[in-house]
């Protein structure tokens, strides 16, 4: 068989996109026009290929190798394009991350910076009221061991305060720097829970929302929220500052704890220390309000189930000599407290007597006061007396006594102690009433904290 010989002619008679055979019969050839028709001879093996002279489109022709090699050069280079994209991305990425990291580090150094200017501004302005007295250096000294001698407990409570998603910390609820307050939630948060507003102690000087952060893990436990309330303290604030910022942070645990899951209609007050005499101050304040002539405020003593008390002082007047005498000196302690005047002005259990406040005392919720026997920072005889007080004047009223119990002991030691806590177990049924046996059966036991010993050395250097 002859080989197949491609011939390329003109031939402008032949219609274009055909090929035509020749009638040579020596020659095998075949004519071959632009257009894809091919007319097949037998007689010929010769393909000719034919393009009109008066086209003016010209056949292009280009080797395969380098239709090829272009088509991968094209790919290859729109491939290292995209990857060079993406690699600009992640790095825009990585330094948009890098460059808000470094501006969130710079706004809590700078925040950081401005506590810590605060603090010691603060701390000097109180060392000059207290001056060089043996007595408030003692109970300093005393303050340290202690902290010591419980930090176990502190480590462990610290990490769940600072780590848990269970707490929400430093939500604002006033526009003062200190109105700021922390919520400890359930983790099963399957309906309505009930609400415990907190205050928490600490002389009216060193008062802060954390202090209540192993109460809030406890209840928390066990179906209930708490809202720990921050306010200013002395000398930041007086007793009214204290007073108007507790009473905001009720306002606000009132009115938007159920954007938390917490159930409106089931709000309980508490205050420890001199934040219970605080808390007290702002309720009997707040039904004072409801009765006279002014405009209804952001929140209602009626919204407040129960009012726990726990170690707490309310009556000023009577105790200014008890804190002169454990370092809490009375010129101080008549600046807390605006003067003279404040004394009776903020002392709950002399508000209460007062014929005024008739009809604010009537709105008052029931009164639950917890108080430790052995306690000598604030004498049990407070509680006592003031709950005599408000059965007297009609008030539902009842003072639980814990015998041997001192004023750390309800609030500290005993929480960090594991297992049984009586004054817990009370808090829990007042709350949870016919279902806080259910609620204790599947609650996570009580894990001790600190041991033994260093709970026992604690107690015997407390300065409280």
């Amino acid at each position: 068989m002859q080989p197949l010989n491609l011939l390329p002619i003109s031939n402008p008679n032949s219609p274009p996109s055909m090929l035509i055979p020749t009638s040579s019969a020596s020659a095998d050839t075949m004519l071959v026009r632009s257009e894809p028709h091919i007319i097949h001879s037998s007689s010929s093996s010769t393909i000719l290929l034919v393009q009109d002279d008066d086209d003016d489109s010209k056949i292009e022709t280009k080797p395969l190798l380098t239709r090829a090699f272009s088509y991968s050069s094209s790919s290859s280079s729109s491939s290292s394009n995209l990857v060079m994209q993406q690699r600009r991305r992640r790095i825009a990425s990585a330094n948009s991350l890098l460059s808000g990291a470094v501006e969130g580090c710079r706004r809590e150094m700078g925040k950081a910076a401005s506590d810590t200017y605060v603090v010691t501004r603060l701390s000097f302005r109180l060392l000059r009221y207290l001056g060089v007295g043996y007595r408030w250096i003692a109970r300093f000294l005393a303050l340290g061991c202690y902290a010591m001698l419980l930090i176990p407990g502190f480590i462990q409570v610290g990490y769940y305060y600072f780590y848990s998603s269970q707490v929400l910390r430093g939500i604002v609820y006033g526009d003062q720097p200190r109105n700021r307050l922390d919520l400890y939630l359930p983790k099963n948060m399957n309906g309505p829970k009930p609400v415990v507003a907190f205050v928490t102690g600490g002389a009216w000087i060193i008062g802060y929302k954390a202090w209540g952060s192993l109460l809030g893990q406890q209840l928390s436990e066990r179906d209930i929220i708490v809202a720990c309330i921050d306010y200013r303290n002395f000398p930041q604030g007086t007793i009214s500052d204290m007073v108007k910022d507790a009473s905001q942070g009720i306002s606000f645990v009132c009115n938007k704890i159920a954007e938390y899951g917490g159930d409106p209609n089931r709000i309980y007050l508490m205050g420890q220390s001199a934040g219970a005499h605080i808390a007290t101050c702002a309720l009997l304040e707040q039904a004072i309000k409801e009765t006279g002539a002014e405009p209804r405020a952001s929140w209602s003593t009626t919204q407040i189930k129960t009012y726990f008390g726990l170690s707490g002082g309310y009556n000023i007047l009577k105790l200014v000599d008890h804190f002169h005498s454990r370092g809490l000196y009375r010129s101080i302690f008549l600046s807390i407290m605006e003067g003279e005047q404040g004394l009776r002005q903020y002392s709950p259990e002399l508000m209460v007597q007062d014929p005024n406040t008739k009809n604010a005392v009537s709105l008052l919720p029931p009164m639950v006061l917890f108080h430790g026997t052995a306690d000598y920072s604030i004498p049990c005889d407070s509680s006592k007396s003031f709950a005599d007080t408000l059965k007297a004047l009609g008030v539902k009223a009842e003072c639980i006594l814990y015998e041997g119990k001192t004023h750390t002991d309800l609030f500290l030691q005993d929480p960090m102690r594991g297992g049984i806590d009586d004054m817990l177990d009370d808090l829990i049924t007042l709350i949870h009433g016919d279902s806080s046996e259910t609620i204790r059966e599947n609650s996570t036991p009580r894990k001790r904290l600190v041991p033994e010993f260093m709970l026992k050395m604690a107690r015997s250097v407390s300065p409280f």
